[in-house]
């Protein structure tokens, strides 16, 4: 079984620490939840306290859901991963520099080796999901194509807009917005009620903070944060009461921890009822040939561990795991059977460095 004050003690330091404001933290092994717990605030300046029933704006946690509805949309039989984008988006069509245009394949956006990427800041008119809009999908998608492309598709990795794409052909193949083909493959079936790309009930919306210099500071609109990656992020918290944005497979949704528990379950525990036993397992494997960082792969879902050494990572070779910037962190150990979530009100503390690694080492460490 899993360490349950080891997590605590996790918790309780970033708590302290004043790293985060409020997290909710789930384990579950083989179907059964392990350990759950709510800790901290919702809302620090109402002392509002974090519950399991809180919402938070999810980010790119997004990503795997979106992938699962095209996965489960190929299960029956409606589209194959290895299909071409301007199969069902014909006007997708971005060149390399050289004004060659190479075939993106619908693979290549779940593995983002798509030759996109996230910086499109020589138009800003196009949002990747976290700042606010009023375009439509097709809308954004339209200039993204317009965009060259970063690299030859299939021969690198970046992280990008790629399941933005992917949503754009989600919505196009299902015939109605994105947000009813999720809910039709994915949330409905799971019973994740409280999962969507819009809020209503904003009482249980957790408040969005941000590193500070001494604590976390609540979130302004738009919020530029210093990352850890060297640059600046652009947050809009207000995004997810716009109903004009359009629905951003990459980052859009909106959630609760026990909702997303319900998806990491249902794909360790061979895809059901979202997806064929098969079709769950090809999921969580590798599906790059090479490899994106040192010890690291890509699965359809979220990154996946090759080398834990290599790769400096407190997860075992195997497991997929992936985050969300907004304060968020989750991983799938197939082998084990062991699902975890952590979803956080504070960025970046909450899903990078030091406590996404300790909250897995306590995790994963004293597994029998």
């Amino acid at each position: 079984m899993v360490n349950s004050k080891a997590i605590d003690a996790v918790i309780e330091k970033g708590l302290a620490d004043k790293g985060f404001v409020g997290a909710v933290v789930m384990v579950a092994r083989n179907g059964e939840i392990v350990y759950r717990r709510a800790a901290g605030l919702a809302d620090r300046e109402s002392d509002q306290p974090m519950t399991e029933a809180t919402i938070f704006r999810a980010a790119s946690l997004t990503k795997p859901i979106v992938a699962a509805t095209l996965l489960a949309m190929s299960d029956a039989g409606l589209l194959s991963i290895d299909d071409p984008v301007t199969a069902y988006l014909p006007y997708f069509r971005p060149r390399l520099a050289d004004g060659t245009e190479p075939a993106i394949t619908l693979r290549q956006l779940l593995t983002h080796t798509a030759g996109l990427t996230y910086d499109y800041s020589k138009d800003p008119r196009i949002s990747a999901g976290l700042t606010n809009t009023d375009l439509g999908l097709d809308d954004v998608l339209q200039l993204v194509a317009e965009q060259p492309l970063a690299y030859r598709p299939g021969e690198s990795w970046l992280y990008s807009m790629a399941i933005d794409v992917l949503g754009g052909v989600v919505a196009k193949v299902h015939g109605r917005p994105l947000s009813d083909a999720v809910a039709h493959y994915v949330t409905g079936p799971l019973g994740m009620n409280d999962t969507a790309f819009h809020v209503t009930d904003r009482t249980r919306l957790a408040t969005p903070y941000a590193d500070g210099p001494i604590e976390p500071v609540p979130m302004s609109d738009p919020h530029p944060a210093a990352n850890p990656w060297g640059g600046v992020t652009t947050f809009s918290p207000s995004r997810i009461f716009n109903d004009k944005a359009f629905q951003s497979g990459g980052g859009g949704m909106a959630m609760t921890a026990p909702d997303f528990m319900r998806f990491l379950m249902a794909m360790v525990e061979d895809g059901g009822p979202v997806l064929r036993p098969e079709t769950a397992r090809m999921a969580l494997q590798n599906h790059m040939s090479f490899e994106r960082d040192p010890g690291q792969g890509f699965s359809l879902l979220g990154s996946y561990v090759v080398d834990p050494a290599r790769a400096d990572l407190t997860l075992p070779a195997g497991a997929n795991n992936w985050g969300g910037i907004y304060g968020h962190v989750w991983s799938i150990d197939p082998a084990t059977g062991i699902s975890a979530v952590s979803l956080s009100n504070t960025a970046f503390y909450g899903g990078e460095l030091a406590y996404p690694r300790a909250l897995r080492h306590a995790i994963h460490a004293d597994l029998a």
